[in-house]
């Protein structure tokens, strides 16, 4: 931890943009536990838990061809604030959600909060590049992602006991607050980065991208193994298996923050025991073991301790396996086209974290056991190692 401390203090951007970071995303997390404890409650099907689970992802895939461009064109800090707006109002309108005749309302609003989360996260891992380079962006890029998972951690277990005492409207108060906080917090922020505004449409910037990535293959390449960590949105997973083995001894709300609470601490300490390990060639060995431990977490679901300990294992590998192969796509790319390739970046990331969560929801529903579920998405990290194996023999990969 000492690394990414003193990282802190010697970049003071990084240090207020990682604060309000830490800020927006507790506050997303604190919502999220409220809208599937909101779902079980009015006893929707396992497809509307599925189908919930992925527009949290769908929008960013939608929008990741503009977004991109948007990203080249507009300056980023007056595109931030911006976004942190729209995701605070579309989070506030949440409350007024109370019965199954307003679930297109809550897909409405869901759609508009996380494609301005999407947004912003893009935005910001574009911005990243241009003020950091080698161990320090591959550290920021970590940092991120531990902010994340704190964030995750206390967001869904505080959110657990929360939404237990005081109801889920609560949460949504509380979140859409986050944002109005993390708004003032960034508006007197300096940012002294080079933005080169263009008169460039936003089709012929988007034509110029993908002209670049079939020039260059090996970014296709880095893109698609980024997006196998898209394996990893187990939302919809976890709602369920709530539902079917923990609610007759503990409270949906409560099971529902443990549960996500224990996988982000493994989320946590991942990157702190295998951060100065990682390189290119070990990177093969987190995607068998991160596929490993979900088959682990699988076999012990219906156990709800067991089950704890296991998603705290499963979450040990993930935080690595995102921020090193983010990296590896940043460290990889021309800076020109930072913005616009991150973008499609996270589109594939998002359109398989949509699809994973999409599924989850029609197997149960098809009547697939939810153990097969979790095996399928085991299996498809080893498919992603040894896809990763076959592009690092391929193509000339730079080191971090």
């Amino acid at each position: 931890m000492k690394a990414y401390i003193q990282l802190l203090k010697e970049e003071p951007l990084l240090r207020r943009l990682s604060a309000i970071q830490l800020l927006t995303y507790f506050g997303a997390w604190f919502s999220n536990v409220a809208i599937y404890t909101l779902l079980l409650q009015l006893h929707v099907a396992p497809e509307i838990i599925g189908f919930v689970a992925m527009l949290h992802f769908l929008s960013g895939v939608m929008q990741a061809p503009f977004s991109g461009a948007l990203i080249d064109k507009i300056a980023p800090k007056r595109l931030m604030l911006a976004l942190i707006l729209l995701e605070s109002v579309a989070t506030l309108f949440l409350i007024y959600i109370d019965s199954l005749t307003q679930l297109p309302f809550l897909y409405l609003l869901i759609f508009v909060k996380m494609a301005a989360a999407s947004f912003y996260f893009t935005t910001e891992m574009s911005l990243l590049p241009k003020i950091l380079d080698g161990k320090k962006l591959q550290k920021a890029n970590e940092l991120h992602s531990i902010i994340w998972s704190l964030s995750y951690t206390f967001g869904m277990a505080i959110s657990g006991f929360a939404v237990y005492a005081l109801g889920v409207k609560v949460a949504f108060v509380f979140d859409a607050a986050m944002f109005i906080a993390a708004f003032f917090m960034l508006l007197p922020l300096s940012m002294q980065i080079e933005h080169i505004a263009t008169e460039r449409s936003l089709f012929t910037m988007m034509r110029e991208s993908l002209s670049y990535i079939k020039a260059n293959p090996k970014a296709l390449h880095l893109m698609l193994i980024h997006a196998f960590v898209g394996l990893t949105a187990f939302d919809a997973l976890v709602a369920l298996m709530v539902d079917r083995y923990y609610t007759t001894f503990i409270a949906t709300s409560l099971a529902l923050g443990l549960m996500h609470a224990s996988r982000a601490l493994g989320l946590v300490i991942g990157p702190v025991f295998l951060g100065k390990w990682i390189n290119n060639k070990r990177l093969l060995y987190i995607f068998f073991a991160q596929g490993l431990a979900v088959w682990v977490w699988a076999s012990l679901m219906e156990w709800f301790y067991l089950s704890l300990l296991a998603s705290v294992v499963v979450g040990f590998f993930t935080t690595t396996l995102w921020s090193y192969t983010y990296t590896l796509l940043q460290k990889n790319i021309d800076k020109k086209y930072y913005g616009r390739i991150v973008a499609y970046n996270d589109m594939l990331f998002l359109s398989t974290a949509a699809f994973t969560s999409y599924m989850i929801g029609y197997l149960s529903q098809e009547g697939v056991s939810l153990h097969m579920v979790a095996f399928f998405i085991g299996f498809g990290f080893i498919i992603g190692g040894v896809y990763y194996n076959y592009v690092l023999k391929k193509e000339r990969i730079d080191d971090i």
